[in-house]
């Protein structure tokens, strides 16, 4: 009796002991900032995907991040925010919707109208300049790159912004411009989500509006089948 009381004593001092070591792990954080275009799910992190559609998702390690010149996103470009105003983008809503439980076919609709709204219906995107249209009028300035910043979400996955300033040109075009197009490291660009304005800090914290662009070439359907794609 008295070793089976022993051997009982052991065993709960070792699992005692292993229940004290677990409770003094750290706690992790979690920043507070997210992207209000993509939705925040959980992240079945599941290693079967491809890197990219890892690197799309937001998954990635700071070792692949890499800078990025302005010819990555070199070409014509349009605005969704007339696509979306027509309708034509009805049909990406209504297949989030039948997607996913969190929202419906209206508050999709609701939440990506505020995302995409701008003025801005197309820019030109050169190797060192950009040029913003605007209602048959054109700006351009030149700009030069200066870093990249990682964005850390509430969901988990992060985000990467390349920052570049205004060297030169029309002083109607904003000091500084952000680009987020899912990319993290120099290749041609598919679309994106910009952001410009006089600080780059502000614009950093800018989660509620991300105009975005694709290809000029596309029309409505286009753009939707795209989007659904991804």
């Amino acid at each position: 009796m008295k070793v089976k009381w022993k051997i009982v004593m052991l065993a709960s001092a070792l699992l005692l002991a292993a229940c004290q070591q677990k409770d003094q792990q750290p706690a992790t954080v979690v920043a507070t900032q997210q992207p209000v275009h993509q939705e925040n799910n959980a992240h079945n992190h599941n290693h079967s995907h491809s890197e990219e559609t890892e690197i799309y998702e937001g998954y990635f390690d700071d070792s692949q991040v890499a800078d990025r010149p302005l010819s990555d996103w070199q070409g014509e470009w349009q605005s969704v925010y007339p696509h979306f105003e027509s309708g034509a983008l009805d049909e990406v809503f209504e297949h989030k919707a039948q997607e996913s439980l969190e929202k419906t076919f209206e508050q999709y609709k609701a939440y990506y109208g505020i995302g995409y709204q701008t003025d801005v219906d197309n820019i030109t995107m050169g190797d060192n300049t950009i040029s913003f249209h605007v209602e048959g009028k054109t700006e351009t300035a030149e700009y030069t790159y200066e870093k990249f910043e990682i964005l850390t979400y509430e969901a988990g996955n992060r985000g990467v912004r390349f920052l570049f300033s205004k060297t030169g040109g029309s002083d109607d075009m904003p000091k500084f411009i952000q680009f987020s197009d899912h990319g993290i490291s120099p290749q041609k660009s598919d679309h994106y989500h910009l952001y410009w304005g006089e600080d780059q800090e502000e614009l950093l914290e800018e989660m509620d509006r991300w105009p975005t662009y694709y290809p000029a070439s596309l029309d409505g359907h286009d753009i939707a089948h795209e989007m659904m794609a991804h």
